[in-house]
């Protein structure tokens, strides 16, 4: 069914002068993924189903809540205004050394699901959780600046009235918007982008060397907002690429920022991720991941390989599979990490 209804979006695409460049391609291999004319197609048909065009940005109304020095770096608790009357809680570490005389790359970290709502930017902050996911510190003792924002449903974005717990919050959230024709991945990206406001305005922070990171739907969420958020020069993922046809014959039961509703008749998350092209990407796989089903996840990733490609920026996609690991951030993956991140923020 996928199949087919692209062929006919491609088709019914064929008279529109967005894509007329590019119809003999198309023609010749209606699969071309992100070919010139295709690739704007895709994201304004992604934009649509994500839930439509984000509005005007409200003032941040930045705040710093209080600090701690920690050894090599400090912490601030931080919030920010997304959108008029929703504020988002997050911590910011500043390495030693660090001013706006002497600024450094700057760094978002999107923390993991885990069914573990009580946690959030703690967890990467080195505050809680498990010490492998402290990976705003591990960024902070790198010398870079990072900032972990709540997402949506965890830490202090949980029920505000106390009536709704857990994952019982988080579907509602995600039922919530779609009745309003959106989803929970545009309210994801719009807060990311806010995240992004926040950071580049800091004058600890190289605003042209701005980059983000996740673990699982962390991960997600760092291929989710790199189509459209042009400041960040550099994309990390780790362990999660669930593709909708894995999802599907694997029958699994993933977390709701993965579900952008209608996507799947124009492509599937590596077409959403090779969007993020020609701005560097890296992504970490386990080969026994069950969450991202490797089959479909490595024949996404020669998609999205091949859309780098055809921007002429092959050596700005970058992939990692370890055969053996599960969902873990191993140290071979983290190192990946960290030679992505020093190859674009700090060359």
């Amino acid at each position: 069914m996928q199949h087919t209804n692209r062929r006919t979006f491609l088709t019914s695409m064929a008279t529109s002068s967005v894509v007329a460049s590019a119809l003999p391609s198309l023609a010749a291999d209606p699969e071309n993924s992100n070919a010139p004319g295709e690739r704007m197609a895709i994201r304004e048909q992604l934009l649509n189903c994500l839930g439509g065009e984000w509005p005007e940005p409200c003032e941040l109304q930045s705040r710093t809540l209080k600090t701690e020095q920690k050894e090599g770096y400090r912490l601030e608790w931080v919030d920010y205004l997304t959108e008029p009357e929703d504020r988002v809680p997050a911590i910011l570490l500043i390495p030693d050394g660090v001013t706006a005389e002497s600024p450094a790359p700057g760094i978002c970290v999107w923390h993991q699901h885990a069914g573990q709502w009580h946690l959030g930017k703690s967890e990467p902050a080195g505050l809680a959780g498990d010490p492998m996911h402290h990976t705003g510190v591990a960024l902070a003792r790198l010398g870079y600046v990072v900032l972990c924002p709540d997402a949506l449903c965890f830490e202090e974005r949980q029920d505000p009235t106390g009536k709704l717990k857990d994952g019982n919050f988080e579907r509602f959230e995600f039922l919530r918007y779609v009745v309003a024709g959106k989803c929970m991945a545009w309210k994801n990206i719009l807060d990311m982008r806010r995240a992004v406001d926040f950071i580049s305005a800091r004058p600890e922070v190289r605003s042209d060397k701005l980059g983000c990171y996740g673990h699982s739907m962390g991960s997600t969420h760092a291929w989710m907002v790199g189509t459209w958020e042009p400041r960040l020069k550099c994309v990390v993922g780790n362990c999660c690429l669930p593709t909708y046809e894995g999802i599907h014959r694997e029958k699994l039961l993933h977390c709701f920022p993965n579900f952008v509703p209608g996507f799947f008749e124009y492509g599937d998350t590596p077409e959403i991720a090779a969007l993020t092209a020609p701005r560097a990407l890296h992504l970490n796989l386990g080969g026994k991941d069950a969450g991202s089903p490797l089959p479909e996840a490595e024949a996404g990733l020669k998609r999205i390989a091949a859309a780098y490609d055809r921007e002429n920026a092959s050596g700005n996609f970058s992939s990692f599979i370890q055969p053996e690991a599960g969902h873990v951030l191993s140290p071979e993956m983290w190192e990946q990490v960290q030679n992505v991140f020093a190859r674009h923020l700090k060359s």
